[in-house]
Order: structure tokens, then sequence, then C-alpha cells
């Protein structure tokens, strides 16, 4: 084989080639930054050089207890300094991060600390009632012990108590920072796994690279337009696809985390006053409690606020929302399997000139391939051909490029299914526009096929949020004698409201074709994941009694 000469004695060396790993970011916002704030919690603030510090003792402590390259550490923390440390401490020993969803109950826990052979948890007193136990199940059912850290919060006085061995504050503290918070050697190396099962039921281990992280992280930075020092608000949580890769994000602009542990209006508006937050992302439920807020609460914000916003699509009545009330909100797209968001709703300057219909529709699409991922297309999935930009086609969205996922763990017919073709098959049915604009009419379990016509839920779903007494709505199918299969809503009203389902029928009416109006509307609760996602599989039990 012929050597070019630009190979030849031109060789990789430490000189010149470092594994890509987001927590680079920390050592050189501590080097450079190292005295402005890096977290805030209630009473608490750390600089950067001491978030540093601490992280690299959280190294040093994991590290003395026999975690080492590859072992996953298990944490159940919400939003508080210790999370923002274990997502920069864990990865920089070649640990494995695996965030547990601190609303899931102890038989999934206990499946999912196993399932990844966690060594050490890392957990919140204000989840000891859940994590006792699921340690019980883990003893009885998988014969596995774990090491326990317990972080005793100083903004909880609530009730709980400590399980393990160690205290975490304590336990770091005794221990001398590593020198370096190193990452990989081989940035293909897991930083983390995260599993999906909130809304379709089915658990899978979604496991990262560092190169991944690395890049998405870069991204959010680049689509967002972030400056240096941006003021982020943690209202989505760490636990969720690893914060969408914004704790190593923040950790690049030397900006400063504001750690929220409740997710409500007062708190969130309070917090964005008081701290003059610039940023934060979260579901569209989110969104939708701050438009319903009391406008008191809204007092003291003068200042620009840039909300992310994504899971479902973004209903149009929600984009319309926060803009009157002043919030510019970016609309992206993704899955746990590209890092969180990998797709953005680029705005473009002439948009500005159309009317706010208009703008909320073009808004309200999934958008086009995040700058680091390498393809975004829409395809036909039997035949792996690509379909046209013509509004109307519909195909499913694919992905491919670095910011995809290594695959799923221990599940190899599932991870060569979602690769087949060699694209990220993301289940999710879309039409791409003129402008090569994606704009997603369904998840392809979520069609509802009625006299053999197709019903987009979202469609119906969006119809139903112009209602203004609407507050959360999802539509699923239901067995239909004649039709095959009917859509039945969903609908939780906003407080006082009084209307009712002839008047809700009456407004699908107006918007939607006949065949495709809800004629079955259940004024119920509706099953929600802790990051806001609606369980439609819960609720299509439901629709069959």
């Amino acid at each position: 084989m012929t050597i070019s000469i630009f190979d030849k004695d031109l060789d990789k060396n430490k000189a010149n080639f470092v594994a890509l790993s987001p927590v680079s970011f920390v050592e050189r916002s501590a080097e450079v930054y190292g005295d402005l704030p890096a977290t805030v919690h209630g009473a608490r603030t750390y600089t950067w050089r001491e978030v540093r510090d601490r992280s690299a003792r959280l190294s040093s402590a994991l590290t003395s207890i026999g975690v080492k390259k590859g072992d996953a550490v298990s944490v159940m923390l919400s939003n508080t300094p210790e999370m923002v440390e274990a997502h920069y401490a864990v990865p920089g020993i070649n640990a494995v991060l695996n965030t547990l969803n601190t609303r899931l109950d102890a038989h999934l826990l206990a499946w999912q600390i196993n399932h990844c052979e966690a060594k050490v948890l890392i957990t919140d007193r204000e989840f000891s009632a859940v994590i006792e136990t699921t340690l019980e199940m883990l003893k009885e059912q998988y014969a596995r012990e774990l090491i326990v850290i317990d972080v005793d919060d100083s903004e909880f006085s609530g009730p709980g108590e400590r399980l393990g061995q160690f205290e975490y504050e304590s336990w770091i503290s005794s221990f001398e920072p590593v020198p370096l918070l190193k990452g990989p050697d081989d940035e293909w190396d897991a930083i983390a796994v995260s599993y999906t099962s909130g809304t379709t039921g089915d658990p899978k281990g979604v496991v990262t690279h560092h190169r991944g992280a690395y890049l998405n992280a870069t991204c959010q930075a680049l689509t967002w337009h972030m400056p240096e020092f941006p003021v982020y608000l943690w209202t989505l949580p760490m636990f969720h696809c690893n914060g969408w890769c914004f704790p190593w994000t923040i950790a690049l602009l030397g900006g400063t985390h504001i750690c929220l542990r409740r997710v409500d209006a007062p708190s969130i508006l309070g917090a964005i006053a008081k701290y003059k937050v610039d940023h934060y992302c979260a579901a569209p439920i989110v969104h939708n409690l701050l438009i319903a807020a009391d406008p008191e609460l809204r007092k003291g914000i003068s200042h620009k606020v840039k909300a992310m916003v994504a899971g479902a699509a973004p209903p149009a009545a929600m984009i319309e929302g926060m803009s009157k009330i002043g919030f510019e909100l970016l609309h992206v797209y993704g899955l746990t399997e590209v890092y969180g968001p990998a797709a953005v709703a680029v705005k473009r300057l002439s948009w500005s000139s159309e009317t706010l219909s208009e703008q909320t529709r073009l808004n309200g699409r999934q958008g086009v391939r995040y700058v680091l991922e390498e393809g975004m297309t829409l395809m036909n999935p039997e035949t792996m051909q690509e379909l046209p930009a013509d509004s109307e086609t519909m195909g499913e969205i694919m992905f491919r490029g670095n910011i995809v996922m290594k695959g799923y763990l221990k599940n190899p017919a599932s991870t060569q299914k979602a690769f087949e073709g060699g694209w990220f098959h993301t289940g999710d049915l879309a039409v791409m526009e003129s402008d090569r604009y994606l704009k997603i009419k369904d998840r392809s379990k979520d069609i509802i096929i009625s006299g053999g016509e197709n019903i987009s839920s979202l469609e119906v779903e969006d119809a139903l949020y112009r209602h203004p007494d609407v507050m959360t709505c999802a539509v699923v199918a239901k067995p239909d004698d004649k039709w095959g299969e009917s859509p039945v809503a969903y609908v939780e009203l906003r407080s006082n409201a009084t209307t009712t389902s002839e008047e809700l029928i009456a407004h699908c009416k107006s918007l939607l074709a006949g065949y495709k109006v809800p004629r079955d509307i259940r004024f119920e609760p509706i099953p929600k994941t802790s990051t806001g996602k609606i369980q439609k599989f819960e609720l299509r039990k439901r629709a069959i009694i």
C-alpha cells in the first residue's frame, strides 16, 4: 500500500491529538474563569475553581472504592450541585454515568441499576423510601449489592433517611482531588447510559460516548448563539439525556448553573427574576405553566429570556403564548439516542416580516440538522430511499453522524434494527417542506387509521390546544367496530374552566376535516413522565376500556 507524503512520518502523538471529551471544558473554565460563579443553589454558591475541585475530589473518592474505566455509577439526584459534579467527576475517570429518573418505581430502578451493572449509587435523602425498596430488590432478585453514598442537600428539609456507607460532603472532603479530570484515551468510550422508557414502556439502555457528548454540548452553544457566561436555569431534569448535554455546555462557556429542586411557575419565574437567568430548557408542559401563571409572578423580568422547547411538537397556542409574555422560544427536536436535541427550527431573518400565525407555523417545525450532525433526512424505512421535499410525502426521520449513540446496552438485535441501512431510525413520521425543514406528523405507532384514512394525532391535538380552556391534551386510537379505529381525546382543562365535550367537538369541527374530529373526549388526568412527556401507551390501555 502506497503511503501518502502527507502521512509519512506524520503520526498522531500526545502533542497533536487528544481524545474529545466534555470534561476538558471543566478544566478550562477552572483555569480561565476560576473566580466566577459556576453553581448557585439556595445559600450555596461555588466558583468554577471550587466546582472543579469538588468534582476532582469525587473522582478521587470513587477511585478509592474501586470505580474504574467502564464501571457504571448510578445517581438518583435532583438538579443540585452534586448532580452537576457527577457529570464532571464520573466521566473524568472514564467511568459511565447512569442518571436515574427520580419518578420511577423501585422495580424499574432495580432493573436499570442491575442491567448496567452499577457498582455505586449516589442518592438524595429525599428518595430514601423508594431507594430502600430498590436496594432490597437488587439484593433479593439480582444478588447485587451497591456502595451507597447519601446526599443531604442543604435545600431539602423534608423526611428521608440516610441509607449508605458514606455521606457525600464529608466523604469527598476526605480525599485530595485528582490532578486532572482526564476523561478517556479513546473518545469512543462510553460516557453515559440513559434509559428510555417513559413514552413507550419498553426500556432500553442508550449508550453514548465522549465524542458525541463533546460535539453536542458544543452544538447547543452554537445553535442557541449562547454568549460566554450564560446564566442557565435547571428546569429540565439533568437525569433526562444528561440534561441535553447542557451540564457540559455551561462548562464550555464558563456560565452559571442555577439549580432548582422543584419545577413550578413561582419557583421558575422567581429564579429568572432574582438571578437574571437568560436561558432555560423545558418540555411544552412547563412552558404552558409559565404562560398560564399569574402575571404578577413575572414582575422583575425585563431582560431577554431565551427558552428551548423539545419533547412533543409544541402546539401553536403555546408558541404564540410564549411570544406574548416576551420569552424568545427556540424549537428543537431529538431523542435520547442522539444526545437530546439534534435538529432545530433555525429562524430565518425573513420570518420576522410574516404574520404571527405564519411565524408560529414556521417555528413549529422540527427543522434542520444541527451543524455538527452529519445527516438528517426523510426516508421510506422499507426501501431506504430518500423522499421528496413536497410537504406531502410522509416518511421516517433518520439521523447519521457523530451525534448518534453507540447503541443499546446488551441489546444487539435492537441496535442492529435501529441502524439498518446505515442510518438511525427514529420512528418519527414527518414530511419535508420545500425549504428542507422537517415537520413531524406523528410517531409511527401514533397514527390513527380510521376507515382507511390516516389521522395524525398531533394535528388533532394542535386543534384542541387552540381552545383557550385546554391546558393539556393527548389523542390516541380506540377500537371502532365500523371504522377500525377512531380518535379519543384526553383533556385537562385550565383551572376554573367549564368547557364541555360538545363545545370542544364543535371547536375541532371548525379546524379539522370531519373524519379527524374526536367524538369521544374524556376529561381525565393525563399520565406523564417526569420530563413532561405524555405516556400514550398508558392512554391506549385506557382507550380499550
